[in-house]
């Protein structure tokens, strides 16, 4: 497909691409706010004001008791999202708020607008992975309002036909329970390429292009296309060829939905294929599909979520053996619980941080609450118990070697395999001290592109810093790789960027011996390595490093790996 072609479309708008492919049809919007007139809002009367809060209470926790269902229907990366997003519907910082307001006089759907205006004007101010989550806190005063006034639960609408869904962005709850079939690519004005939506685009598998300023140019009922390798949205391209060309991109699909392993390179290299998961079901879901060699990045949240007390170490073994029953035999990767910032723990008293971002987070739990972290590991080594394999654990957020050389030696004393995540820039740079203390290393490259490029990662206007392709982030993994293979250490990347076929190649070129990412983006990457030398790789890594700009990077890989 030429860069220039854009199969005669009136219109054509650009962002950043996130998940490849082509997909066309009829543009959905999803339902807006309920129309609520706040000015208008009578006082309630001091006699009606206790039960003007009882209604509250009731609406809020039926919205939040919703998520929490969802999350639980949910696997992998959905049911991590709508755990958190359960968990701040029960916020007690906005529920005050509003209970404060409605003791004052004001209607419940009138605090429940205020309350969270307010909440969301503070995450916003606070920059970070805070400002992530106001699309969450709107999503949930939507939700809320709507079940207060007797309206219908705003979200997105359910499709007769195949469709394309535009949006300035969209939570958690929308974008997990999404049907593939019947939306069949994702754009959004706002987000970037580790946002909600680009992460449950690429579970799904659909084409998504996110940070596209001129959306609003594309409106609802026009036909459109998204192509999701170069980042572009039309309308009315000429039928003929944007139908043979979606064609043409769905018989490489299906070529490449057939591929089952083993990764490698057209010279026989090995890479490693894995998957990440959440929870015992999204790894059986990983393993029935026969492409991924094991678990690259299980993420242990979910089990700490959306709970008021820690979960025992006989609950938290029975998920881990789950995980690692699923994938029996094989590598199987864990990360220690990475909570804090937008993800807060209820059980803990987390800080009031200026900048949660780069507050106590990850590892750094353990200042305040270091057993939580020996729990986890008690019970990660119990679940090891009688396995075929032993698993191996990695500690997020880590930046010191001492973080390093003190988690290392917790992890071997339980006699499994110790590793860390490289998502802080120091411990790229320390990448070879840092490995001369762990067995190996997983590189995070949503975090280390945001923390390198000092961009966060959810704002339109960045979104083409936070772009892994980031010349300098590549430098980064080129350093941790080159430490790596000098001591003969695996080096993973369980960040979005191992979802991209091309950018996998790269990674590879780079150093990288293993590749998580969601299952079902396992078998294009798998395909697309599979046609490619290790020497084209290498190469391909080395241009792409060389260059100035992130399209510069990608354009200097597609011109040697095509």
């Amino acid at each position: 497909m030429g860069s220039a072609e854009n199969f005669g479309a009136s219109r054509v708008v650009h962002g950043t691409p996130v998940v490849q492919g082509l997909a066309y049809g009829p543009v959905i919007r999803p339902a807006g706010m309920p129309e609520f007139d706040i000015d208008a809002a009578a006082t309630v009367a001091p006699d009606d004001r206790e039960a003007e809060q009882e209604k509250f209470s009731a609406a809020a926790t039926t919205v939040a008791d919703r998520f929490s269902a969802r999350a639980s229907a949910s696997t992998g990366s959905s049911a991590e999202v709508l755990a958190a997003t359960a968990s701040l519907a029960k916020d007690r910082a906005w529920l005050g708020t509003a209970g404060k307001l409605i003791a004052d006089g004001t209607p419940a759907a009138a605090a429940t607008v205020e309350a969270i205006d307010q909440i969301a004007a503070m995450f916003t101010k606070l920059g970070g992975l805070m400002a992530e989550r106001v699309t969450d806190l709107k999503d949930i005063r939507d939700r809320v309002v709507a079940e207060l006034l007797g309206m219908p639960e705003p979200g997105i609408p359910n499709p007769d036909e195949p469709s394309i869904l535009c949006a300035d962005d969209l939570a958690p709850a929308d974008t997990a329970g999404l049907d593939p079939a019947r939306v069949i690519a994702l754009a959004t004005r706002l987000g970037g390429p580790s946002s909600h939506t680009a992460i449950i685009a690429r579970q799904l598998g659909i084409p998504c292009v996110v940070a596209i300023a001129d959306l609003n140019d594309i409106p609802a009922g026009a036909t459109a296309f998204v192509d999701g390798e170069r980042g572009v949205v039309g309308i009315d391209p000429d039928p003929k060829t944007i139908t043979s060309a979606v064609a043409e991109a769905g018989r490489v699909a299906e070529a490449a939905a057939s591929w089952r392993g083993p990764g490698q390179t057209a010279d026989g290299h090995r890479v490693l294929i894995l998957a990440n998961v959440a929870d015992g079901p999204s790894a059986r879901a990983a393993a029935e599909r026969g492409v991924c060699e094991g678990v690259g990045l299980f993420r242990t949240e979910l089990a700490f979520l959306d709970r008021s007390d820690e979960p025992s170490v006989a609950e938290q073994t029975d998920l881990y053996r789950s995980v690692i029953d699923a994938f029996d035999g094989d590598k199987v990767v864990i990360r220690t619980l990475d909570a804090g910032s937008d993800k807060p723990l209820k059980f803990v008293t987390h800080p009031d941080e200026a900048n949660p971002a780069m507050g106590v987070r990850g590892n750094r739990i353990i200042l305040s609450n270091p057993e939580i972290r020996e729990h986890q590991l008690d019970a990660i080594a119990a679940a090891a118990k009688g396995t075929s394999a032993v698993p191996w654990v990695m500690a997020p957020m880590i930046a010191t070697v001492g973080e390093a050389r003190e988690f290392a030696a917790l992890v071997r004393a339980r006699g499994l395999v110790p590793g860390v995540m490289v998502e802080v820039p120091s411990a790229a740079v320390q990448a070879d001290q840092i490995l001369a203390e762990v067995d190996f290393v997983s590189i995070g490259t949503n975090d280390l592109t945001q923390y390198t490029m000092a961009a966060d990662r959810m704002s339109p206007e960045l979104a083409s810093l936070t772009d892994p392709w980031q010349p300098a982030v590549l430098a980064l993994i080129e350093r941790v790789g080159a430490a790596g293979a000098a001591q003969s250490k695996q080096v993973g990347v369980c960040g979005e960027a191992a979802a991209d076929p091309l950018l996998a190649c790269v990674l590879v070129g780079l150093g990288v011996t293993s590749l998580s990412s969601a299952p079902a983006a396992a078998p294009a990457v798998g395909v697309k390595l599979g046609g490619v030398t290790l020497d084209q790789c290498v190469t391909a890594a080395k241009a792409a490093v060389a260059a100035d700009s992130t399209s510069a990077a990608r354009d200097a890989a597609r011109t040697v790996l095509g």
